[in-house]
């Protein structure tokens, strides 16, 4: 069992899957036994031909899991059968400074320590292999001593090794690359001025192949601090830095425009279906789009001209497709989808607005219908009222008893037909005022009858007051007195209207304490209370805000329980007093 345990453990490891950095040193291994052996024999055909499939597994340009169609597997035998067929150095050099520059290209995106050390490795086998052996094979009087030779052929190999042994994370084999483009086209380009530059001082010099690359060195990297200090100077000079970047960018500039018609739309235009098509019309018009087509959860429409080149995206609720007069490339494909999640996001908000003017209006709807309910409770209970002196009177309460119905049943007409045309009446209707000597007679003669004290303090004779404010603060206050009274007989209610640049209206009562929390929620939010305090002080509070007003509790203690309507810029005239037991 010992001895098979080692054996099996070594089979697994063979048919583990191998690692980029696997592929890249077989890859570097191939192309270097190639290379030592001559590229005009047989055994370096073949070994060209294994590189060349360990480049395709390694290659960092298609991902792992695509699927190759018929005319790139045909690219792909071309390529190999040109790599076999020719029997140039030259192309052998320019293959070199392809592999080179996706190598460096691919470095800028690494993180991990140990796949950069593998690149760079890679990278410097190859550009000495390149320098060292293939550029010298270009001359025809090229020579080589066997120390330099052995040095090429055996040399690299350890190198290559270290390749296999370092430690990196295994990446899965269906992720994306990141292979600069940019940054691997200029890698290319000096590397081929390096070569080229090395072999035109050797032609004409006749001299040594060292010093002419040693002299091509030197003119590569004059150029490359030249180019570095007028990427980003400090003359004043924009630099060549800026000049790409607005380059690169100049396809953003009609986005911007776009951006800034996009803002407009959302401004002027509320409904979200007219405002996406109004935004696709805008969209079709920019100069590297050719037509759009969408649909939203509640229509679908097209702007321009399609074309077989598409590009989706499907941000949030909506489905939005791009069309272009080519293939869109990956720096379009980004503002494609940028302009989609713009787009959806403002439509997104646009659909929200919609649902709060919605819930705005059916909260209106509410909060008006809450409110008539309220008024339409207290005229109930001063029905209620009269009906119980109507059962509770004899037949020598006949004088009195008509003579409270004369002065009762007009104003509970009048005061219904107010609540009716509560309904009629537009929000923003500019609130209906009266006399406030006029209101209070009226209140009194409503509430004769339930022996509470009413007092006027300072109020002039062309004083006015907002009439249905006051008849709804006022009713809640003496209907909710009224209820504590039901609880406590001998509980003395007081009304008072007194006047400072302004109508104030307060209602102590001599009960008990509201609760401390059932205080603090008064008139923010309808509270559930036995004794029907809550909503309709909230309902209040809210109509009082709504008219320029304040309904506030004054004293909140046994014995002296008030609450006063005054306006906001008016200072609290009416204080909690002592009241009598007993109304008189």
């Amino acid at each position: 069992m010992s001895q098979t345990q080692p054996s099996r453990f070594f089979a697994l490891r063979l048919v583990q899957p191998l690692r980029q950095q696997d592929w890249l040193a077989l890859m570097l291994l191939g192309l270097h036994a190639a290379l030592v052996f001559g590229i005009d024999s047989a055994l370096s055909k073949a070994l060209l031909l294994s590189h060349f499939g360990c480049f395709l597994l390694w290659q960092p340009v298609w991902r792992g899991e695509q699927t190759l169609y018929v005319g790139q597997g045909l690219i792909i035998l071309a390529a190999a059968a040109l790599l076999l067929a020719l029997e140039s150095w030259w192309f052998i050099a320019l293959w070199l400074c392809l592999l080179f520059a996706l190598i460096g290209g691919e470095l800028p995106g690494i993180k991990n320590v140990g796949t950069r050390l593998v690149s760079l490795i890679a990278a410097t086998y190859l550009l000495s292999i390149l320098l060292l052996w293939v550029v010298p094979h270009l001359f025809e009087d090229a020579q080589f001593s066997a120390l330099v030779t052995a040095g090429v052929r055996y040399g690299p190999l350890p190198l290559l090794g270290l390749i296999l042994l370092i430690k990196t994370e295994r990446a899965p084999r269906t992720a994306a690359y990141s292979v600069d483009l940019v940054y691997s086209l200029l890698l290319f380009l000096m590397v081929m001025v390096l070569v080229l530059g090395a072999f035109v001082i050797r032609q004409l010099s006749h001299g040594d192949y060292a010093l002419a690359l040693a002299q091509a060195l030197l003119v590569t990297a004059g150029i490359l601090v030249a180019v570095s200090w007028l990427w980003d100077p400090r003359g004043g000079f924009a630099g060549i830095g800026q000049l790409m970047n607005r380059y690169f960018m100049s396809v953003g500039m009609p986005f911007e425009r776009w951006m800034h018609s996009l803002a407009n739309l959302a401004e002027q235009e509320r409904d979200p279906d007219k405002f996406l098509r109004a935004a696709a019309q805008e969209i079709a018009a920019l100069p590297w789009v050719t037509g759009v087509d969408w649909e939203s959860p509640t229509q679908r429409g097209m702007a321009g001209h399609l074309t077989r080149h598409a590009t989706d995206a499907r941000p949030g609720t909506l489905r939005l497709t791009l069309y272009t007069r080519s293939s869109a490339s990956p720096t379009l494909v980004l503002h494609i989808r940028l302009v989609a999640r713009l787009l959806a996001d403002y439509y997104e908000s646009k659909q929200r607005e919609q649902e709060q003017r919605r819930n705005a209006y059916m909260h209106a709807i509410y909060e008006t219908g809450s409110r008539l309910t309220h008024d339409v409770k207290n005229l109930l209970q001063s029905l209620g009222s009269l009906c119980a002196a109507v059962e509770a009177s004899s037949e020598a309460d006949a004088g009195a008893l008509r003579r409270l119905l004369q002065r009762q049943l007009p104003q509970i007409t009048q005061r219904l037909q107010g609540t009716l045309e509560k309904l009629n009446r537009r929000p923003d209707a500019a609130p209906e005022t009266g006399s406030a000597h006029a209101w209070w007679r009226g209140l009194q003669q409503r509430y004769a009858h339930e022996r509470i004290l009413f007092d006027s303090k300072r109020m002039p004779d062309d004083a006015q007051l907002p009439i249905e404010l006051f008849d709804s603060v006022a009713d809640n206050l003496l209907q909710n007195a009224l209820a504590k009274r039901r609880t406590t007989p001998d509980l003395t209610i007081a009304a008072t209207l007194a006047w400072d640049g302004g109508a104030q209206l307060g209602v102590c009562d001599t009960g008990a304490p509201i609760g401390e929390a059932l205080a603090r929620q008064l008139f923010a939010a309808p509270v559930a209370s036995a004794e029907g305090l809550g909503v309709g002080l909230y309902q209040a509070g809210r109509l009082a805000t709504a008219s320029g007003y304040r309904l506030v509790q004054t004293s909140n203690v046994a014995g002296a329980v008030c609450f006063v309507l005054r306006t906001d810029d008016q200072p609290v005239a009416l204080k909690a007093a002592s009241l009598p037991r007993q109304a008189d």
